[in-house]
């Protein structure tokens, strides 16, 4: 692995311990420090989550225009600022305020790391997009347990301690990522040479694939939101739940060696792979169905966390494949837009469905809702096939 792909890989540790500090603990945070009902909270998660989608497309559209050291920088430092306010101001609405331009700024600076890493090393093809996956969750599996014991102590502290990690972040940043080059053959602007994309069928694939993404997100944001209120009100503590999310970063790491074999059988079969993934997420909401022990919701987090080491990365790596030469932060940008929607809607319609019917009820309409991507990616490559394009992802 490249030396450069390295200072990328750290960052996003950074990004993500600081990020993971607040993002498990927001809708505890809001129902039970500020009294707002779980609806409520979803409303305030679907605007963090949607200036998030503005800021994955201006994220994508900055790295094609001015490049990702300028991209990165401009979301740190609107996060910076955001959290300087929630550190002083984090009591209602200002809370809603400052989450909402958050979001904006991570939702910046996500596409055009991803774009980053495809740039810097093309011929890395799935392993770059897994390098940066595997740094997210190792940062999840250290900031919540951090965050854990910080909160233990008051959860206001979470606050100063992600914006600790976002000046890290800035200074890595600043000093590191100025000198990363991308390869001209590989970032040749479309914007600047005034040129339009000629085949618009990897642009439809795109819009397929990432249609899936979002119900996929959906579904996975339910544990950020409803899961983590009905996890507390049936007797696990704060510190536990808390621990469920450093098994998941844990297990993503240590598990790498246990799915090589079944990556390795279909390195170039992603479809196969989304698919394997999609399984193994419908069997983990099965069991989260059931689950009134803590132990119950450590195995349903151990399934769900296999299904996502095959998943997460494969989406980016089918978007790297697909996008045309300059249009890479585009491209990535559209389906981290894709992403953020699903966070968007995932924690409102899950509020609104465990407030009115109750979590089972909820549990059983999310798991019906992922046949969905489950067709997506069966489907996806056919207006490649319609025009004749070879996918790079069949099987």
């Amino acid at each position: 692995m490249p030396k450069k792909v390295w200072l990328l890989i750290i960052g996003m540790l950074i990004n993500v311990m600081g990020n993971s500090f607040l993002w498990p603990l927001n809708t505890i945070y809001m129902h039970d420090y500020l009294g707002k009902s779980l609806s409520v909270a979803g409303l305030v998660l679907m605007a963090n989550s949607g200036a998030g989608v503005i800021g994955n497309l201006l994220g994508g559209v900055l790295f094609d225009r001015i490049g990702g050291f300028k991209s990165i920088l401009s979301g740190i430092i609107i996060s910076i600022f955001a959290l300087v306010g929630l550190v002083f101001w984090h009591g209602w609405p200002h809370y809603v305020w400052f989450l909402t331009l958050l979001g904006f700024g991570g939702g910046i600076i996500f596409p055009s790391m991803f774009a980053m890493v495809g740039t810097l090393w093309p011929e890395g093809g799935r392993k770059a997009f897994n390098s940066i996956y595997l740094a997210q969750n190792v940062g999840v599996a250290i900031g919540p347990a951090l965050a854990g014991l910080v909160a233990s102590i008051s959860i206001d502290y979470i606050f100063s301690a992600n914006l600790f990690f976002y000046v890290f972040f800035f200074v890595l940043a600043f000093l590191g990522y100025r000198n990363l080059e991308i390869a001209p053959d590989r970032h040749t602007s479309v914007i600047k040479e005034r040129k339009k994309i000629q085949q618009k069928a990897p642009f439809y694939a795109l819009l397929i694939i990432s249609g899936g993404y979002l119900i996929m997100w959906l579904a996975y944001s339910q544990w950020v939101t409803t899961i983590s209120a009905h996890a507390l009100s049936i007797g696990i503590t704060l510190t536990q739940y808390s621990l469920l999310w450093t098994v998941n970063g844990l297990l993503i790491v240590l598990g790498q060696p246990l799915i090589k074999p079944i990556i390795r059988r279909l390195e170039h079969r992603i479809k196969a792979q989304m698919l394997l993934g999609l399984i193994i997420f419908i069997a983990s909401f099965i069991v989260l169905s059931f689950a009134g022990t803590f132990k119950v919701f450590i195995v349903a987090m151990v399934i769900l966390t296999f299904g996502e080491m095959f998943v997460w990365p494969a989406v980016p790596t089918i978007a790297n494949q697909l996008s045309p030469k300059g249009r890479d932060g585009f491209y990535q940008g559209i389906v981290n837009s894709f992403a953020t929607i699903g966070r968007m809607l995932g924690p409102f319609f899950g509020g609104v469905l465990a407030d009115q019917y109750g979590v089972q009820v909820m549990l059983f309409v999310i798991t019906a809702f992922l046949i969905i991507p489950i067709c997506t990616s069966l489907f996806y490559d056919r207006p490649l096939k319609k025009v004749g394009i070879q996918s790079e992802n069949e099987g």
